[in-house]
């Protein structure tokens, strides 16, 4: 077990549905810690159904190990009990049954601002965020200046952290977890919040942890980013682990259960509204009928819809497309920091025919302030295939590369 930074055995955790812990006396807690072997050997021996009507099991029968120095991406729909298995790790809720042990120092991002307190200031959550990371002062001081450069929050760097934007929040708590030197860095959807320019950042910066031999363990819907960064990848469903192995194979299996194959799928809202909705997103054929499979050799349409219900004085839509394999083919910003008012919007773009290889390919959708807020993001969102209708061309072979372009050469000589 030596090389073994992270063992997972057999772990669950079960959630009350409804019903909320009442506080106990010391009394009842020390009685309780007495039968604690006894209860643990009795529910060893039995399972509640995950379907029963007054409990749900969030992870249900998890076993894996973590490698030191690995890095492992964690993903699946929302629900499927990515966040429960971290918050374990990372000792914030304690399991139902199984093993979580974790051998080495533990750095944790699970959300914006994860251990910040809003009364203080950027400087004292630095030093506060370091120390309950177990780091000394005099390591906190060494890296100090890497730190806020990193967030580019120096100039309200002594102003409560209750007055920033969520950007603000999300680039000072991510850098603290990452320079502080942890042995291994425990990090959920990083990449959710925040603008096009921070998740490179942020995904640089990863890079470079898991390149000095620390764990990781990242959860992301971004699957460019887990197949970039990852060597291998867990899927979970409903708290179980249905595909375990190489990256790019349980991304594949992921993306075709995920994303919606279908000419145009409807977004879900966010869960804060806050002034811009994505609504819907479809794929047009060259003359202009929905399809969920499109000729190789011709050109294609995309189309957003989405909402403005405040003034916007800088909003950045924006989609991404993410071919089978994970790998993000392009992204496009459909418009750049421009004013909006409130209303409804449809935004159509044009995908020129021979440039991408069949395949299967996945939306992304987005709209943010530009490195200042994210209003509204949806992963993954529609699935459509580019089929190969030219019997001259086979862009499936090995070694054609992400897109293959008609590009406009001009020969001489001769």
């Amino acid at each position: 077990m030596s090389d073994i930074a992270i063992h997972i055995e057999h772990l669950g955790k079960q959630y009350r549905i409804g019903k909320r812990e009442t506080h106990r006396s010391l009394r009842e807690a020390l009685s309780d810690a007495l039968a604690a072997p006894a209860r643990a050997f009795s529910a060893a021996a039995r399972h509640s159904p995950p379907g029963s009507a007054d409990s749900i099991w969030a992870l249900d029968d998890i076993t894996f190990d973590v490698k030191g120095g690995e890095v492992v991406g964690i993903i699946g729909r929302n629900g499927s009990g990515k966040s429960t298995l971290l918050k374990i790790l990372s000792r914030i809720t304690l399991p139902t049954r199984g093993l979580a042990d974790i051998y080495g120092r533990v750095g944790s991002l699970l959300e914006v601002g994860t251990g910040f307190h809003p009364e203080l200031t950027g400087r004292e959550n630095l030093y506060l965020n370091g120390a309950i990371l177990g780091m000394k002062k005099a390591e906190i001081d060494r890296r100090f200046d890497e730190i806020v450069a990193f967030s580019e929050v120096e100039k309200f760097l002594d102003t409560p952290v209750k007055h920033y934007s969520s950007g603000m929040y999300m680039r000072l708590a991510f850098s603290v977890a990452a320079h502080l030197e942890p042995e291994i860095l425990v990090v959920d959807e990083v990449l959710a919040v925040g603008d096009a320019a921070f998740q490179k950042k942020c995904l640089g910066k990863m890079g470079d942890v898991a390149k000095t031999g620390r764990t990781v363990l990242f959860v992301s819907h971004n699957m460019g980013a887990i197949a970039e960064l990852c060597q291998r990848a867990i899927l979970l469903d409903h708290g179980r682990i249905v595909e375990m192995g190489e990256v790019n194979g349980v991304v594949r299996a992921y993306l075709s259960s995920v994303a919606e194959k279908a000419e145009s799928a409807a977004i879900a809202p966010p869960e804060v509204d806050k002034g811009v909705t994505l609504q819907r997103v479809a794929v047009y054929d060259d003359e202009m009928h929905n399809r969920s499979e499109l000729d190789y050799r011709y050109p294609f349409r995309l189309r957003l819809d989405f909402n403005v219900t405040k003034p916007i004085s800088q909003l950045s839509p924006w989609l991404s497309l993410t071919n089978q394999y994970g790998v993000v083919v392009f992204t496009t910003w459909i418009d750049y920091q421009q004013p909006y008012e409130p209303g409804h919007y449809t935004a159509v773009g044009v995908i020129p025919g021979q440039l991408l290889t069949p395949g299967s390919y996945y939306v992304s959708v987005g709209a943010e302030h530009y490195r200042v807020e994210a209003y509204h993001y949806a992963p993954q969102c529609l699935s459509f295939d580019i089929i190969n209708t030219d019997p001259s061309f086979d862009g499936t072979l090995p070694g054609w590369g992400v897109i293959h372009p008609k590009l406009d050469w001009h020969i001489q000589g001769g």
